[in-house]
């Protein structure tokens, strides 16, 4: 049965992938490391901040230096702050699926986005209460597709639900990502998938992919999990 279910944040609860991409571009281009849109979305959705910027020394065959790192961090979630000042649209049914699961079943949030990205856009949305844990960047060393975030969303509702029989195989993360499907598969859990950001042959591994999460209920969820 299904014991608790984890939102991914970016891609499925709000479209924020066009101001990311923006602001590291608003970092990279000056030191001449730009790239399109269509690389973004082939090689860097997915990644936290921290390996997303790495990724783009790497393939350019530059280092580096951990300070240099922290400081474009700083630099591109400034930019990502002047961007969502004028408020976020969430996707179709997102808002309303969270609140029917929140106080029924635990419930979390797992992103590999930073604290400061995702607990404004929550307070717009009004579901900022509504998550028992959240997992961001600043909880693991690796991003998804690693399976460390999912793994720590899933211990922390264990030790917050003891008696609610929570355990990896009986949770279920919603993704819009192949990285993200496969780091919460690669943790034990269940991946419902929406095509909010990739078409439906890129996310294998998922027990269901869908197009929307508009009209999609609790009890239509507990079905991907039949006894």
């Amino acid at each position: 049965m299904l014991a608790a279910v984890i939102f991914d944040f970016d891609g499925i609860i709000v479209d924020t992938e066009p101001l990311h991409y923006k602001a590291f571009q608003d970092v990279l281009i000056p030191l001449g490391l730009g790239y399109s849109w269509d690389e973004y979305v082939r090689r860097y959705i997915g990644f936290d901040d921290r390996d997303a910027f790495r990724e783009a020394f790497r393939s350019n065959g530059r280092d580096l230096g951990e300070r240099e790192l922290k400081a474009m961090i700083g630099a591109k979630g400034e930019a990502f702050q002047r961007a969502i000042t004028a408020g976020m649209e969430p996707y179709p049914g997102v808002v309303e699926l969270i609140r029917s699961i929140a106080g029924t079943l635990p419930l979390a949030l797992c992103s590999g986005a930073l604290p400061s990205d995702i607990h404004p856009i929550l307070g717009q949305l009004g579901i900022d209460r509504a998550f028992d844990t959240i997992v961001t960047a600043a909880d693991v060393a690796a991003s998804k597709p690693d399976p460390a975030s999912y793994a720590l969303a899933v211990a922390r509702l264990t030790a917050l639900f003891p008696g609610r029989g929570i355990a990896a195989g009986r949770c279920l993360a919603i993704e819009d990502t192949p990285a993200g499907i496969a780091s919460a598969t690669g943790a034990g859990l269940k991946a419902l998938a929406v095509t909010n950001s990739y078409p439906e042959e890129m996310l294998g591994g998922a027990v269901r992919v869908i197009s929307s999460l508009a009209g999609v209920d609790l009890a239509g969820l507990r079905l991907l999990f039949p006894d």
